[in-house]
């Protein structure tokens, strides 16, 4: 008996081994692990506002003032693609209710300008341009119309709804559908150039306006201030907070009610909530210039400003969206494109080289071979290491073959299967003892951890102090930033 016995648990033991750990909270959509991927996207701002030189149009501008000398779709997309960004969202329709399309829904559209002799799309040389260069394609529509005479009324909702139809319907699978909270005020409104105000819960019928979203293109995300997929990060300055969570649970001001765009300004966007009712991660968008449309005053942030933002919000879980601003001629300024190239230089040389490749790790506890500790170096997100199930705290040490000297530290967990871990530490090994350079609590899709200062050594230690379940992580990286 007792072989059978030894055979038994040896056989328990392996079968338990190759078990993957149970789901943890909130779980991403497979749309939203896609849009994890992208992790840099650009939105580009080009109306008549352009060529008045103001933020945001009231609606009033003749649509001749539309009129782009020498537009290059390919030109602003190759800009973006040297610069690292994975996708582009065009702006089709502003507040301002210009529509970059030659849409059924209004006569305020780019067929009533010069550009291209009245027969222009510009939403179709913009996606055409994007996939060409192999980036994900992207829209927002305002619901806000400051053109439109029915705005306000209860007829406007089926014309906002029918140019989401035309978007949805004409330029390929989208990655997002992006929305933001601006809802009435000041505007011509055919003429009518008066305030008006709407219920923001009710006048856009969001639930069946966004299952138009759902119906049409199911694999885009839909971003708003209070999320569905992706939320606000609640700034425009670039970055998600120090702690960062992918989930989170939107909340009218009421505290009772499910939230709608236009009410989400929390002071929990920047973080999010732990152990959030939905997995909704957080956008940063920022312009790449001061403001969202072109103004010849300004400059482009430097690439060292971005590179900064990129740490803060991709390295944060979150995602960038950067603002893109054709000037009058409808290219992206000489500025912008050698910002964007020197950004995206300094991101693909920094973490072309992970010096912790041929290292050797020895972890305190595996699930098995399949969860080993080998997959933390395989440059494969899909696979992962994992501890037993009643195993909430390990450490990971990292043996390099010589020392090496790094300033960024990378770390990913495996989040198809949620958000775990909660508090950890890094070590390195520095005059024969363990110094600690780091005390961290979200991990996430990815963080990215820079040091205040470069460290040599060839021994670090990642200790995961607080975790509710079992640890999963997918990737570790040591790397040394470069311009």
């Amino acid at each position: 008996m007792r072989p059978l016995l030894i055979l038994f648990l040896l056989i328990t033991t392996a079968v338990y081994a190759q078990t993957p750990p149970k789901p943890y909270g909130a779980l991403p959509t497979k749309r939203q692990l896609a849009w994890h991927d992208i992790e840099v996207y650009g939105l580009i701002h080009f109306t008549p506002t352009t060529f008045e030189n103001k933020e945001w149009g009231f609606g009033d501008a003749d649509p001749k003032t539309f009129n782009p000398t020498a537009f290059n779709a390919d030109q602003i997309v190759k800009a973006a693609k040297a610069g690292g960004l994975r996708g582009i969202i065009l702006v089709a329709k502003h507040h301002d209710g210009f529509a970059l399309w030659p849409t059924k829904t209004t006569s305020y559209n780019i067929s009533k300008s010069p550009f291209r002799s009245g027969k222009g799309n510009l939403v179709k040389e913009v996606e055409q341009a994007v996939r060409k260069n192999g980036l994900k394609f992207g829209v927002y529509c305002s619901p806000w119309d400051r053109n439109n005479a029915l705005y306000g009324t209860d007829k406007y909702l089926a014309i906002y709804q029918a140019q989401l139809k035309e978007l949805y319907s004409n330029y390929g699978q989208l990655f997002m559908s992006w929305h933001d909270g601006a809802n009435g005020g000041d505007g011509y409104y055919g003429g009518a150039k008066e305030k008006r105000s709407i219920d923001n819960t009710t006048y856009y019928d969001w639930n069946n306006t966004w299952g138009i979203t759902r119906k049409i293109q199911p694999m885009a995300n839909i971003f708003s201030d209070i999320g569905l997929d992706i939320r606000w990060v609640g700034n425009e300055d670039g970055h998600a907070a120090e702690t960062s969570w992918a989930t989170f649970t939107p909340m009218a001001p009421d505290g009772k009610n499910v939230a709608v765009p236009g009410q989400a300004n929390y002071p929990q966007s920047p973080e999010g909530i732990r152990n959030g009712k939905f997995w909704m991660p957080a956008e940063c968008d920022v312009p790449l210039r001061k403001g969202w449309f072109y103004h010849p005053t300004e400059k482009p942030k430097t690439p060292e400003t971005l590179f900064d933002l990129y740490l803060k919000s991709v390295g944060r879980g979150a995602g960038l969206d950067l603002g893109l601003a054709p000037d009058k001629s409808g290219q992206l300024h000489a500025d912008d494109v050698a910002a964007l190239k020197t950004f995206g230089d300094m991101v693909k040389h920094t973490f072309t080289n992970n010096l912790a490749k041929n290292a050797k790790l020895k972890v305190s506890n595996t699930r098995g071979a399949k969860y080993s500790a080998n997959t933390l170096l395989d440059n494969n997100k899909n696979t992962y290491w994992a501890t037993q199930d009643d195993v909430h705290e390990a450490t990971i040490t990292i043996s390099l073959a010589a020392a090496k000297t790094f300033d960024i530290i990378s770390l990913q967990e495996y989040i198809p299967l949620g958000q775990r871990v909660e508090t950890y530490t890094i070590e390195v090994f520095e005059n024969n003892t363990w110094k600690k350079v780091y005390d961290g609590t979200s991990i996430g899709a990815k963080r990215l951890i820079k040091l205040d200062a470069p460290v040599t050594t060839n021994k670090v230690k990642i200790s995961i102090t607080q975790s509710p379940v079992c640890i999963t992580l997918s990737e570790i990286g040591l790397y040394k930033k470069t311009n």
